[in-house]
């Protein structure tokens, strides 16, 4: 169950924020269409309304990075029933999209703008040569129903549904709106039950913890300082650090440098920061780690720049061998991405043996 959320202004005395209804829900697909990253930073929007060949209308169609699409429904006053059924309705019209058909969808909908031009601008990189290999159901509403929640619980736990719910609450203190968003299930969470269906176009499922990270190594990264200082980086641009955004506290990364091999593996301790954020133990001691010695000695050189600056994410490795020592093997999983989910279960079979992790 999403956790409820007040907010109180601070002062002399503590004064609560007025919570109420979001009097018309037009307005919310509004802002959502406005900025789809109220939902989610991963997603960009296709299309707004977008006709399906059986005559009704999605109110709005993202896709991730990955090329995936992702089905947005607004409650609005409908029954839980009748939303859902409409978003099972149209995951199965998405499921069938070509590359062609998306682009012309997404063409039509920005004024001619080529597909490839819009997926550049928002994610820095040029488009998967396969996409809508999967895809994602999302109910928005701007209040929690049990009924809406124990349909959509139903259809993840029991089948592998990729559906999910994200709630908005709608909060105004004097002049000023504010809305604040929930999950019904962590997204992550939500992905690997998805995952688990034969449905899934996607191949194999994730286990909701492993990632792999591409190391790539230069004067401003380097691999001797990421097993000293306990991290991994990347940067250049956002395209390459904003997926560090995905690694959560806890979660489990396997570190590869590309053309050389399999180096690392550690448990994630922070969130991705800045470089000039980022604090590193020297001898004992909190340092930041711009200060400390370090090989790759241009890693500081667009700290001031949030685009193009190094992010860092704190790990402590399981195990962390030298270069010289990379590992391998002929089909093992390898991205462009500076950090995705690791699914290929070949890959992560060999490394748990070879690293001697007990799974």
């Amino acid at each position: 169950m999403p956790i409820q959320i007040g907010i109180w202004r601070l002062g002399d005395k503590l004064q609560p924020v007025s919570l109420s209804a979001l009097g018309n829900e037009a307005k919310l697909e509004n802002a959502l269409a406005k900025d789809i990253s109220i939902i989610s930073p991963k997603l960009m929007l296709v299309g707004r309304q977008v006709l399906t060949a059986y005559g009704k209308h999605i109110d709005l169609l993202g896709m991730d990075a990955e090329g995936n699409l992702a089905v947005i429904e607004l409650k609005r006053n409908r029954t839980p029933r009748e939303v859902v059924a409409q978003l099972l309705d149209y995951g199965s019209w998405v499921k069938g999209l070509s590359y062609d058909e998306i682009a012309d969808i997404y063409a039509d909908q920005h004024g001619g703008t080529a597909f490839e031009e819009g997926f550049a601008k928002a994610f820095d990189t040029n488009p998967p040569e396969k996409i809508n290999q999967a895809h994602q159901l999302i109910v928005v509403a701007s209040e929690l129903d049990s009924s809406t929640e124990r349909i959509i619980n139903y259809l993840t736990d029991d089948y592998g549904v990729p559906v999910n719910g994200v709630f908005f609450r709608y909060f105004h203190d004097g002049d000023r709106e504010y809305l604040a968003r929930s999950w019904l299930i962590d997204p992550d969470e939500a992905e690997a039950k998805a995952s688990k269906s034969v449905s899934q176009k996607s191949g194999e499922p994730w286990n909701a913890r492993d990632f792999y990270v591409s190391l790539g190594e230069g004067t401003g990264r380097n691999w001797d300082d990421c097993r000293r200082y306990g991290f991994v980086s990347g940067g250049g641009g956002r395209w390459y650090s904003q997926t560090l955004d995905l690694l959560f506290l806890g979660a489990r990364v396997f570190v590869n440098i590309p053309k050389t091999g399999y180096v690392g593996v550690g448990t994630v301790k922070g969130t991705a920061v800045p470089v000039k954020d980022f604090i590193a133990t020297v001898e004992g001691k909190n340092t930041p780690i711009l200060q400390a010695p370090l090989l790759a000695t241009g890693m500081g050189a667009k700290r001031d720049d949030p685009e193009l600056s190094e992010y860092l994410v704190a790990v402590e490795w399981i195990v962390a061998v030298p270069r010289e020592e990379a590992y391998w093997e002929k089909g093992f999983f390898a991205s462009q991405h500076t950090a995705c989910r690791l699914r290929n279960r070949f890959t992560l079979e060999r490394l748990s043996k070879h690293f001697g992790l007990d799974d």
